[in-house]
């Protein structure tokens, strides 16, 4: 069954080692080869925790990443990295900048962007291996660029469509490869929710409830004729590096559309915070999609108690069915390489209250 009950959304903390080996690759004092082998020690140790608290699902941890996207730019063409247009922040208004891929050429599958991660986890467990890719519209959201990417796609419907194309070939590689579940992880259609970033996209030269529709389409055209066999989910996140977020506000904007209109099966949501909104959104879910509620925090080290992830469960139950829903931290844990400010004990600690909170609600 997949999602499982217990879920979790993809990343984990990257050991200091592991963090360390990075940086001497990146200033030269390390091989690429002698880099692989260090995460692949990590990585089975990222396997090893996901299997010792009791989760189905596995993932490498995102260990070869520096962030989460970061395997798309790496194995497609045409992006030049520079600063991005949009800040994090924290609970106390600090701001955060960061270097981001920007859409320069043509943009082309160059080779696999997530089939040897998931070839290397699927030879380490017998559980069911995770792939988590970029949502296709986060393409656009996040690494267009007006005034430069025209210059490679002066017709946006053009750009749209080699997005489309390149998904459709990754997913059917990863299923003769084998694999069976794939998580989009997106952040455009939670911005589209914000008041803030609504108007960024209107100063973009977008209106905002249109490119909802056109992210819908977007997001379907790269699943269209997608393997069968293959569970599609999409995690919907305002934001996550290194305990900071960009974005705020419930789902009312994008709900009806959206959970109506995606052609996925599972919806990936976060629902830790206040910023997230209310569960009234989910009056607009399909009977045939599956709801993971993202109600444990992976931005702070508190831990939930039990008892009151048991009853915002019961609260959602009233407009999904429990037999449609399932229990996960909001995001991952470490959606940058840094990490989000929690140890691993921490970390740990809350993917078990993860399982055990699941078979306390799912026993059955």
């Amino acid at each position: 069954m997949k999602p499982f009950r217990a879920e979790h959304i993809g990343s984990l903390l990257r050991p200091a080692a592991l963090l360390a080996a990075r940086r001497d690759f990146d200033e030269g004092r390390l091989s690429a080869e002698a880099l692989r082998v260090r995460e692949d020690r990590f990585i089975r140790d990222a396997v090893a925790l996901q299997e010792r608290v009791g989760l189905e699902v596995i993932t490498d941890g995102e260990y070869r990443r520096i962030i989460y996207f970061g395997h798309f730019p790496a194995a497609v063409s045409g992006f030049t990295e520079m600063d991005a247009a949009i800040t994090f922040q924290d609970a106390r208004g600090g701001a955060m900048t960061y270097r981001t891929p920007v859409v320069t050429g043509k943009l082309a599958r160059r080779h696999g962007i997530a089939t040897d991660e998931f070839e290397f986890v699927r030879g380490l467990t017998a559980r069911t291996p995770k792939v988590t890719l970029p949502s296709p519209c986060s393409q656009h959201a996040f690494r267009w660029r007006e005034g430069i990417s025209e210059h490679a796609y002066p017709d946006v419907d053009e750009f749209f469509a080699d997005v489309a194309r390149i998904y459709h070939e990754e997913l059917v590689d990863l299923a003769v490869r084998g694999a069976t579940y794939v998580q989009l992880d997106d952040v455009a259609f939670p911005l589209l929710c914000d008041t803030k970033f609504r108007e960024g996209f209107r100063r973009r030269g977008y209106d905002p409830d249109t490119m909802v529709g056109r992210y819908v389409s977007l997001v379907n055209d790269a699943l269209r004729d997608r393997p069968g066999g293959v569970t599609i989910g999409i995690h919907l996140c305002r934001g996550n590096n290194q305990g900071k977020w960009i974005g705020e506000g419930g789902y009312d904007a994008v709900a009806e559309r959206i959970f109506a209109g995606l052609a996925v099966d599972a919806f990936f949501l976060e629902y830790d915070s206040p910023r997230a909104g209310r569960f009234a959104p989910l009056r607009f879910m399909p009977g045939d999609r599956h709801v993971v509620l993202g109600l444990v925090t992976s931005k702070t080290p508190e831990l939930e108690s039990a008892d009151t992830l048991m009853k915002r469960i019961d609260e959602a139950s009233r407009l999904v069915d429990v037999s449609r829903l399932s229990l996960s931290p909001q995001c991952g844990f470490a959606s940058t390489a840094p990490g989000n400010p929690l140890t691993p004990d921490d970390q740990e600690a809350k993917l078990r209250l993860v399982v055990e909170t699941a078979r306390r609600v799912w026993a059955s």
